[in-house]
């Protein structure tokens, strides 16, 4: 186990700035996720922890020790890959007991044995151990490699996007193996993945990474109801957040907000710290963001919500995304998966401003919401 330290590291190929300036502090025996769009650095940071790559600036630590001048395979860390990597001609056994075979760390056949044997019974593939990988399936393969990569206990165990060729339902059962088994490593993990789900199930802190840089840093719950800006705000959220414009508007010292889709004035909070921020700031034009979930939706007229059509209906599962058009606006809110619906017919909607989500229009950043009492979880906002 490891506390690793990446401190102002910059990565470049050529003219392509891949790492720009990265700062993270990961905590000893933590499950730290690296999530983002492909193509956003998270595996030429993996490698740049790894030692695979030297960064041209900053320093990469481990329990405060610096690791840039340690060459990879001194740093005792361990990484599974999307692909397995699996020796095709030795059994599930023989490539598990493959890093004490090495010069390296190379063990005594009794003590290959027992750990192969403990590794083996700890990922549920005991009964496996003879075969060869052609003989076995895509879920055992990966938890081969995971055993692989955790039998001689490294200090970093590093996980590049390990579930992408599995399909959906192992996937789904693979994420909450995953984390049962993280306690049982004893090892710091660093994982990568551009998927929504497994960064939030998984990650007891999630880093969002856009373009090589890190953008926010946080809890599941800080960065779902604090996103930094828009970019962590649709990038964390299925369906995706609404984001519309609003303009700031004052009359007869009572604060509004209109509302792109809607003609009527939407009074904000009084004596809010919010409204007071709001109505201070340089500019009256903001970008205001709903999740799904907060949209209200009713098939007949209801006082207060908005007319509007029904633009589309997606079943998925055990949920559904119903789009409803409200003049030149597109708005996503949930919907029964079983719900009987025909498209364009009236539909009436109501977004709550208090569930809102406020952001500068030009930088994108978040200025705040009304919506305090789900901050952090303690009812605190940062």
């Amino acid at each position: 186990m490891a506390q690793v330290e990446i401190i102002n590291v910059t990565k470049r190929f050529g003219k392509t700035t891949a790492l720009d300036n990265v700062n993270l502090d990961i905590k000893d025996n933590e499950f730290f996720v690296l999530f983002g769009p492909a193509g956003a650095g998270k595996t030429t940071l993996l490698n740049t922890i790894a030692g695979i790559y030297l960064p041209e600036e900053g320093m990469v630590k481990f329990d405060g020790e610096v690791m840039n001048q340690v060459d990879a395979s001194h740093r005792n860390v361990a990484m599974v890959f999307e692909n397995y990597a699996l020796y095709p001609n030795q059994t599930v056994y023989e490539n598990i007991a493959s890093p004490l075979r090495s010069p390296l760390y190379k063990q005594d056949n009794e003590t290959i044995d027992r750990e192969v044997r403990r590794v083996a019974s700890l990922l549920r593939i005991d009964g496996l151990l003879d075969r060869l990988p052609h003989q076995i399936s895509n879920g055992q393969k990966q938890r081969v490699a995971i055993g692989r990569a955790i039998i001689r206990t490294p200090r970093v165990l590093l996980m590049d996007e390990p579930l992408a060729h599995l399909d959906a339902k192992l996937r789904n059962y693979m994420r909450s193996e995953l984390k049962e088994m993280q306690s049982m490593f004893e090892s710091t993990v660093i994982y990568v993945t551009h998927d929504y789900l497994e960064a939030i199930s998984l990650g007891d802190r999630i880093a969002i990474i856009k373009e090589g840089k890190i953008v926010q840093v946080g809890t599941r719950d800080e960065i779902y109801y604090t996103p930094r800006n828009e970019f962590v705000a649709a990038l964390v959220g299925e369906p995706e957040i609404n984001i519309i414009d609003g303009t700031l508007v004052k009359e007869n010292g009572t604060s509004y907000i209109k509302l792109e889709m809607k003609e009527e004035l939407v009074p904000l909070p009084d004596n809010h710290p919010l409204t007071k921020t709001l109505c201070e700031y340089d500019t009256n034009e903001f970008h205001v963001g709903f999740r799904p979930q907060s949209i209200d939706y009713t098939f007949e007229y209801k006082e207060g919500y908005l007319k509007g059509s029904v633009y589309n209906f997606e079943s998925l599962g055990n949920k559904a995304v119903l789009t409803v058009k409200v003049g030149d606006t597109f708005l996503r809110t949930l919907a029964p998966y079983d719900l009987r619906v025909q498209l364009d017919i009236d539909i009436y909607i109501d977004a709550p401003i208090t569930k809102g989500l406020f952001f500068d229009s030009q930088t994108t950043e978040l200025i705040g919401s009304y919506d305090d009492a789900k901050v952090n979880g303690n009812g605190t906002q940062e």
